[in-house]
């Protein structure tokens, strides 16, 4: 075979992988579109509607009729309504990854005005830990013999109870 037609027969090939890599990489970067869809959870607040809220001058009705009723109001405060969205996705497992979140607290005076307006986002939350422990119940600490024996003479082959659930009269059941 002359040297230009091995040659020819090589950049053949290599266009030919190339193709196959570059159809291959478009199909594996459109499986990403097959994905499960964000899903808006809670009551996101619209910048230019939190705009016409002004401190001091706004009142809970007014919120309200703007806003809706809040997600929340503070376990502490009646007075602070929180207004909370999240845009989550489900991942593997069938749980939820959070992609954003806002809070959006509204504070007020005794009076029923609005004082204070501040928005939240993820960066603002703090990380939770969870505890290892459970919460111990008296009575439940049963060892294995315990549990194997405990019911022991309780029930006799012929169905018969003779335990504490027993019907009155020693009556069988079946």
């Amino acid at each position: 075979m002359p040297p230009s037609a091995a040659l020819s027969l090589r950049n053949a090939c290599l266009r030919r992988s190339r193709a196959f890599v570059l159809l291959g990489s478009c199909l594996l970067a459109g499986c990403g579109l097959l994905g499960p869809a964000p899903l808006p959870r809670g009551d996101r607040v619209d910048s230019d509607q939190l705009k016409q809220l002004v401190p001091g001058v706004s009142t809970q009705a007014d919120a309200t009729a703007l806003l809706g009723s809040p997600t929340a109001k503070a376990t502490f405060d009646p007075n602070t309504w929180l207004y909370i969205s999240q845009m989550t996705q489900p991942v593997i497992g069938g749980t939820l990854s959070v992609r954003s979140q806002n809070v959006v607290e509204l504070h007020f005076d005794d009076r029923g005005v609005l004082r204070g307006v501040q928005a939240l986002d993820k960066a603002n939350g703090l990380p939770v830990t969870m505890v290892a422990r459970t919460t111990p119940s008296p009575g439940t600490e049963a060892s294995v013999l315990q549990q194997l024996f405990g019911n022991v003479g309780r029930f006799t082959p012929g169905g018969v109870n003779v335990g504490p659930t027993a019907p009155a009269g020693g009556a069988q059941t079946q």
